[in-house]
């Protein structure tokens, strides 16, 4: 098991999932302003529909005839654009991300995998799980012992022969 390959993994999962959101937000808010629209043309088209119920209370045929035809002119451009608005979300977008996601949560359950594996082989068997780590740690610390009496010896070397030099003296 890696950290840097399950913080990988985090952050492929974490864009793909804005990913997504944003391709449905977006979606959403294309799709609700078209509908917008679509009810403001539709308001414009029974405005012309009470236009025309007013024009034949008014006068027989030649202008309620136009206002009729309006209206319905706008009602079909009305169902037209919510049509369009209620198409599905560009596809190819959608499956290239569920894609990735989808290959993000199995590289994720196979480092979770792994380290279940790892803890149980540390449960089972604890010395081979501590042997790599103490055998570069016990190096470091004979190192450091060393250099430490090196040190030492020369500390000790120089007072030695400062006592030897002082007892001469008197």
């Amino acid at each position: 098991m890696n950290t840097e390959n399950v913080v990988k993994h985090l952050r492929v999962l974490w864009r793909t999932d804005r990913i997504i959101a944003d391709i449905r937000l977006r979606h959403l808010l294309i799709g609700l302003g078209l509908r917008a629209f679509a009810a403001l043309v539709a308001a414009f088209g029974l405005l012309m529909l009470e236009l025309a119920a007013y024009f034949a209370l008014v006068q027989i045929w030649s202008a309620i005839a136009a206002a009729a035809i309006l209206g319905a002119v706008n009602f079909a451009i009305a169902a037209a654009i919510f049509i369009i608005a209620g198409r599905a979300p560009s596809g190819r977008d959608i499956e290239l991300a569920g894609e990735i996601h989808d290959a993000s949560i199995e590289a994720l359950q196979l480092e979770a995998r792994a380290l279940q594996a790892q803890v149980s082989g540390a449960v089972h068997h604890p010395l081979s799980t501590i042997v790599p780590v103490l055998v570069p740690l016990i190096a470091i610390i004979v190192k450091n012992l060393r250099s430490t009496a090196g040190t030492s010896a020369k500390t000790s070397g120089k007072t030695s022969t400062a006592a030897g030099s002082a007892e001469a003296r008197s």
